[in-house]
């Protein structure tokens, strides 16, 4: 149970902190990169020779782009420049982790060892300082990983220990106290970790052992006229490794691994087949797209389906397994989409879909999620693409039309959307948004049977709106449900990334406030919203409380993996400590329809007849509310 100021505007409930564009980190980075090179170098261990040491701070540095907006470190009030830059901070943070992660033991790394910077036939080396930095480099050694940052971060980035706590900590380190301790032993050299001896970026060249290169030069030809040969003979049809991409090697060879990595096997669908089959769901969506005919992209993401390698980005919501198909599967889309190719599978209970870059297969990534038992409401769209905070989808062959709006906006108009062979154009993604939020874009999905909203909830299938009691859901598409949905659209970000199937608002209870008959205010409304999941488990009910005038609700109560809201269990029982205008502190707490009476102990005590209670209250008040049905049986506060 919580509280709500009838003084203070709401705020969203799930508001979201700053973030940084990989342009502003990638300026960062060019600007500051002989100092992250240096700081790269410092923390990295000396055991390995100071020419591999340089080369893993390079590379270390140059791999610590972040991939997308992501959220920035706190920075505290400072000057402008280097210290006050959150994208400086990010790539920073990302080269302390990633140094400590490589200067680890390696029977303690669970990860590859970071791709070096290739220089041939050169060894490459700081210049030399003098004795005082060559006894700095020898105590260092001697220190922990985390030891070394922290003595790099304090003289190097001249930051606070409380900064270099927060850096060491967003690190992963766990001992943090034992590292700025095991630092303060080292003498107060701070003024050498500016000296040549620790620039990694001006370096002294030396020749390798040249006898020794022309052995293995002789011993590579060799090498490589064998592997030539054994290359041509596993690409040969059929077998091997040849037109598998990103995939890792083939673990089994049976008949019907072989035909489901087939393309000439997977299963096509007739382009009207929705029109007289008797299921309407995925398994009568027809393969569209440009590539559809492209045999090596498909045989690529079929074998990536049954093994994916290491360098894959495999994503799968809750509940769903990430195994291979059990057969052939069918295809429902193959094309170019914005920069990539993508492929679309389904095997009876996933969608699966494989997007590699246009000019490669480097950074392939493949994404699974579960539908089964998608009916035609279910089975409206599927997530082609994302760039840059926006999203498009490939919607169902059934769908006459589509649009967009704004959920938040309940008597705002719909912006009618152009289908290009069912895809949508770039509509910005509410699940992708950073800042607070200020409004909720759905999508809009006309067919024969009527008109649905679905929202993209960072997964890749749509989830689908509805409004009214749980026994008879109506799409959220008509004027009550649009405004039943406005207040509450911003709690939908509490759901993301969850699995979900469908988002039901359900407005089970209309309250009066205190002294509302004197200031002309309305009732209060009672709304719960139970998202139901692909797996079954899972779902979450949130039971939420607005009141007139207000901008967004207040979450009063929640509750993951319980009945309540649901078809199994249509009744609900919350409560909520509200303000009035005047100061006073009330208990409010509402049950659904069939609620006999309502009893508040604990904190707050009183009772009342019905399903409405309304008690006087002191701040802070914690109650536990417990009712009785029109039937005799009890029902708890949601919790």
């Amino acid at each position: 149970m919580q509280s709500q100021d009838a003084d203070q505007p709401s705020a969203p409930p799930f508001p979201a902190g700053p973030a940084v564009d990989v342009e502003q980190a990638e300026a960062a980075l060019v600007e500051h990169y002989p100092r992250l090179v240096r700081l790269a170098y410092l923390v990295l261990p000396s055991g390995t020779g100071r020419g591999r040491r340089v080369l893993t701070a390079h590379s270390l540095v140059q791999r610590a782009l972040p991939r997308g907006r992501t959220p920035a470190p706190a920075i505290p009030a400072q000057p402008a420049g280097r210290d006050g830059d959150r994208g400086y901070a990010l790539v920073r943070q990302e080269v302390v982790r990633t140094a400590l992660r490589a200067g680890r033991p390696p029977r303690r790394r669970a990860h590859l060892p970071p791709l070096l910077p290739q220089v041939w036939g050169l060894r490459l080396f700081p210049r030399p300082g003098g004795a005082d930095g060559l006894a700095l480099d020898q105590r260092l050694s001697t220190l922990s990983g985390p030891a070394r940052a922290a003595h790099a971060l304090r003289g190097l980035e001249r930051l606070p220990d409380g900064e270099v706590r927060a850096v060491l900590t967003a690190a992963g380190v766990t001992d943090v106290d034992g590292a700025l301790d095991e630092a303060d032993a080292v003498p107060d050299a701070y003024r050498l970790l500016d000296s040549p001896e620790f620039d990694p970026c001006s370096l002294q060249a030396r020749p390798t052992d040249l006898l020794r290169r022309r052995r293995r030069l002789r011993a590579a030809l060799v090498a490589g006229a064998a592997l030539a040969v054994c290359g041509t003979l596993l690409g040969l049809p059929g077998d091997g490794w040849g037109g598998d991409g990103p995939a890792a090697p083939p673990y089994a060879r049976t008949p019907s691994a072989r035909a489901a990595l087939d393309p000439g096997k997977l299963t096509r669908v007739s382009p009207t087949a929705w029109k007289t089959s008797a299921r309407t769901d995925f398994s009568v969506w027809p393969a569209r797209g440009a590539l559809t005919g492209d045999r090596h992209l498909l045989r690529r993401a079929l074998a990536v389906w049954a093994r994916p390698g290491r360098s894959v980005q495999v994503s799968a919501t809750p509940g769903t397994p990430a195994g291979g198909p059990p057969g052939p599967p069918q295809l429902l889309y193959a094309g170019t989409v914005d920069t990539a190719r993508v492929v679309i599978l389904y095997d009876g209970l996933r969608i699966a879909r494989y997007a590699e870059p246009q000019d490669g297969t480097r950074g392939a990534a493949l994404d699974f999620a579960r539908v089964d038992g998608a009916g035609r409401a279910g089975a409206g769209a599927v997530v082609l693409s994302r760039t840059d905070g926006n999203v498009r989808f490939l919607t169902a062959p059934w769908v006459r039309a589509a649009g967009e709006r704004d959920l938040r906006a309940p008597g705002s108009g719909t912006r009618d959307l152009t289908l290009t062979g069912g895809v949508t154009p770039l509509l910005a993604s509410p699940a992708l948004k950073p800042e607070p939020c200020a409004s909720w874009n759905v999508l809009r999905l006309t067919d024969g049977t009527g008109t649905r909203l679905v929202t993209d909830l960072g997964e890749l299938v749509p989830a689908l709106l509805t409004a009214g009691p749980p026994e008879v859901p109506r799409p959220a598409w008509g004027a009550r449900e649009l405004r039943t949905w406005a207040p509450f659209a911003c709690s939908l970000s509490a759901m993301r990334s969850a699995g979900v199937r469908s988002v039901n608002a359900w407005a089970f209870a209309e309250q009066p406030l205190p002294g509302a008959s004197r200031d002309g205010a309305g009732p209060a409304a009672w709304v719960c919203t139970r998202a139901d999941t692909w797996r079954g488990g899972g779902s979450r009910v949130l039971a939420q409380f607005h009141t007139p005038g207000g901008r967004f609700g207040a979450v009063a109560a929640k509750a993951q993996n319980v009945p309540a809201c649901g078809r199994r269990d249509p009744r609900v029982l919350a409560g909520v400590l509200w303000r009035s205008a005047s100061g006073s502190w009330y208990l409010l707490a509402a049950g659904s329809e069939g609620t006999a009476s309502v009893r508040a102990t604990g904190g707050v005590e009183g009772s009342a007849r019905g399903r409405l209670l309304t008690v006087r209250a002191e701040k802070g008040a914690r109650a536990y509310l417990e009712g009785t049905l029109d039937n005799g049986e009890a029902i708890t506060g949601l919790r």
